[in-house]
């Protein structure tokens, strides 16, 4: 009897005779012998057809097939070490479910534009299959994570009536006879739910219309955003290093396969457990100044900045105590000097910037009422938030975790486009 197997599942049924549906990712001939590599979204395997073994129909069908036909494939199951998967398929019978035709993605070269606008079929390349798998498998840690760690997950909406952090880089709607916006952050309700459940997280898409151009951004993207009461600084950071550090080891354990493909050095993520180090911004400002750079204490940090103080470590850097007037209006002044507010931006190595930032909240009702005064918010949309520190209000901190950007660097990426499936970009919108 035939066996229905995918490609991932085939160790289990060697010298069997299975059936896979499959696409034809490439496929080459030896005279009497011809060589099918096969994928079906699990892997990929080479089926071996001989000219002896088969009938002429089924030696023809394969002749015929072309790069990205469909079929169902039958065939037995042998070990081969020297492949990827380490089986092959003796090929004993062939089903053409569709043939395909000018296939526009060959194996030459591509411009990139050219493959955003067939990013429905760049998909199926082995490249960008690896890196959905790894993006798939950060997802899985994470919510592990947090999962094991007493957190609950909450879902935060995506149509709210103001901005999270009072900027204007928002993308407006009309709501009926309301004006309101996509979300930038879940942070502010994620607030509240921690008030109700203690430690909490949210996993969504985040919306910035921000008309930036550079390898780092994207117009949506997905945030990962715990909040927790009860919970200081200090123990915010080692939870960041403890979350990171666990995604980091996932991907090493369970993606290997795909790591290799993508040419990604493991060497490098392989360092990224333990403490990671802390940088003030009053440190990181003389570092830079002693680099050349001309950069004023009060200045925030751009793509160069925390490439050159990235580029100290081989792990992560937290880069902690910013000057409060560049920072959202919620974070907690350092009691020992409030010009700075405790939080910290968490630094990625080999150039790919910030990947979290997170800080503690104010807790105290008249520091935040004073603080939403200074920054001119509407009290009819925050009041809800407000509340929070007249009834019952606790310290508490959070952090937020940018998704495409961990796996543009856990991956060695050069551009966050090929973190996500479709990207939203400034000026690309399709497909």
């Amino acid at each position: 009897m035939t066996i229905k197997s995918t490609i991932a599942q085939v160790g289990r049924h060697v010298g069997e005779t299975v059936t896979i549906g499959a696409w034809v990712n490439n496929k080459r001939s030896s005279g009497k012998i011809q060589f099918l590599q096969l994928r079906d979204g699990s892997g990929y395997i080479q089926g071996v057809i001989v000219k002896s073994e088969v009938s002429e129909d089924i030696w023809n069908d394969a002749k015929s097939l072309t790069q990205e036909s469909s079929l169902y494939v039958t065939g037995v199951v042998r070990e081969e070490p020297r492949s990827q998967s380490g089986f092959e398929l003796t090929v004993t019978g062939i089903e053409i479910i569709h043939l395909t035709e000018n296939y526009p993605i060959t194996p030459k070269e591509h411009g990139i534009d050219f493959l955003m606008d067939h990013r429905h079929l760049w998909l199926r390349s082995s490249k960008q299959r690896a890196i959905l798998v790894i993006r798939a498998e950060i997802i899985r840690a994470v919510q592990e994570f947090f999962n094991s760690n007493g957190f609950t997950k909450v879902d935060p909406p995506i149509l709210t009536p103001s901005s999270a952090e009072g900027t204007t880089e928002l993308f407006h709607i009309k709501y009926f006879d309301e004006d309101a916006y996509l979300t930038q952050s879940g942070q502010l309700y994620m607030e509240a739910a921690a008030m109700a459940l203690g430690k909490v997280y949210s996993f969504g898409p985040t919306f910035r219309a921000e008309k930036s151009k550079t390898r780092r951004h994207l117009i949506e993207f997905w945030m990962i955003e715990p909040e927790m009461a009860f919970v200081d600084h200090e123990e915010s950071l080692r939870i960041q290093e403890q979350f990171v550090s666990h995604i980091v080891q996932s991907v090493l354990k369970n993606c290997a396969k795909e790591l290799e493909t993508i040419g990604r050095d493991v060497s490098k993520l392989e360092q990224i457990q333990g403490e990671f180090p802390r940088v003030t911004y009053d440190e990181a400002i003389a570092f830079l100044q002693g680099e050349g750079f001309d950069i004023p204490w009060g200045e925030d940090f751009g793509a160069p900045h925390e490439t050159a103080i990235a580029e100290k470590y081989n792990k992560p850097v937290f880069i902690t105590h910013w000057p409060a007037h560049i920072k959202a209006f919620y974070m907690k002044p350092d009691p020992a000097r409030p010009e700075v507010v405790l939080c910290a931006d968490m630094i990625a190595p080999e150039g790919y910037g910030e990947i979290i930032g997170g800080s503690q909240r104010i807790d105290d009702p008249a520091l935040m009422e004073e603080r939403f005064n200074e920054h001119n918010l509407p009290r009819e949309a925050y009041q809800w938030y407000m509340d929070l520190r007249t009834y019952g209000s606790v310290p508490h901190s959070g952090f937020g975790l940018g998704l495409e950007r961990t796996v543009a660097w856990i991956c060695g990426l050069d551009h966050v486009r090929e973190t996500i499936p479709f990207p939203r970009m400034l000026y690309r919108l399709y497909p």
